[in-house]
């Protein structure tokens, strides 16, 4: 059996905030927890129980900072300019690849709140007036994921329509560069990608971004 927690979970992460101190899963309340859980999942003798996949690690956090699943929401946002469809994109400061703009929702805060909010802090980008969407949450294969801690995020998505120019955006925050990036199809945006930044699409939003972009 692989356990495994990131020692910057206990350290870093518990003096920062985004990481749980309990380093014993059967002292949590999990009924509570389960309750308010995007994605019913069991508990077995008072740990949790990843509900959609078997990772490589079994026990403890991996890079996560919490136990059990945790929310997050991510802005798609879409724009036409040039007779190409653009997506807003981000460089993710952990070396995990390039990212739409997300994160984890604060205490008491809704998905779509979530994803504004997410937006702004990572890219500078306020949008006025958009007609958000927000699709059922899901599951995301999350590479620092373990079997006991995972992530769950609601996608929000606004399209700008046909624009003379893009938005200006600018990374900030955890994103080390925002950028608008050619997305008429998911293998022109992995294309661009790799040809450009040589990089590729974080492995948590990959699934996501093949449906949304078909």
């Amino acid at each position: 059996m692989t356990e495994y927690t990131h020692p910057d979970v206990l350290t870093i992460g518990v003096r920062d905030g985004w990481a749980e101190a309990e380093t014993d899963p059967s002292r949590i309340d999990w009924p509570a927890r389960q309750i308010t859980a995007a994605i019913p999942f069991e508990v077995i003798d008072g740990r949790p129980v990843n509900p959609c996949e078997k990772t490589s690690i079994q026990r403890g956090r991996n890079e996560l900072g919490h136990w059990g699943e945790k929310q997050a929401a991510d802005a798609i946002v879409t724009a036409d300019h040039a007779g190409n469809r653009w997506l807003l994109m981000v460089e993710r400061d952990d070396n995990h690849g390039w990212a739409i703009p997300g994160g984890c929702l604060d205490p008491g805060e809704d998905s779509l709140s979530a994803a504004i909010r997410e937006l702004e802090e990572e890219t500078c980008l306020v949008i006025e007036g958009a007609a958000w969407q927000v699709l059922p949450a899901r599951y995301v294969p999350d590479p620092r994921a373990s079997d006991e801690a995972w992530m769950v995020t609601w996608p929000a998505m606004a399209d700008l329509g046909d624009v003379a120019e893009l938005p200006a955006v600018v990374g900030a925050d955890d994103a080390r560069r925002a950028a608008w990036v050619p997305a008429d199809s998911y293998a022109a945006l992995v294309a661009h990608l790799a040809d450009v930044y040589e990089a590729s699409v974080f492995r948590a939003h990959e699934a996501m971004l093949a449906e949304v972009l078909g």
